[in-house]
């Protein structure tokens, strides 16, 4: 084996980050709940997503299901057509 001279540069990096929210406890609850409810019916979970704006769970199953989860543990249907 060859004697191979490799060096690495180090960088370092600060990030500054504003707040950071997560979902609440009752609303993460509430998702996993609506996602079983989901798989019990065979249906595909493509996307579960927590938008920190408006803070609410997005999930995205079946053909073009579209499910909002509240910060208070409430859902609904997003039928936004």
């Amino acid at each position: 084996m060859e004697n191979c001279d490799i060096r690495f540069k180090i960088i370092y990096v600060t990030i500054e980050e504003t707040t950071i929210y997560n979902p609440t406890a009752v609303q993460a609850l509430t998702c996993l709940r609506v996602c079983e409810m989901l798989s019990n019916r065979l249906l595909d979970i493509h996307l579960v997503r927590f938008d920190e704006i408006e803070r609410y769970v997005y999930i995205l199953a079946g053909d073009e299901m579209e499910i909002l989860i509240f910060p208070e543990g409430n859902w609904r249907f997003n039928d936004e057509t």
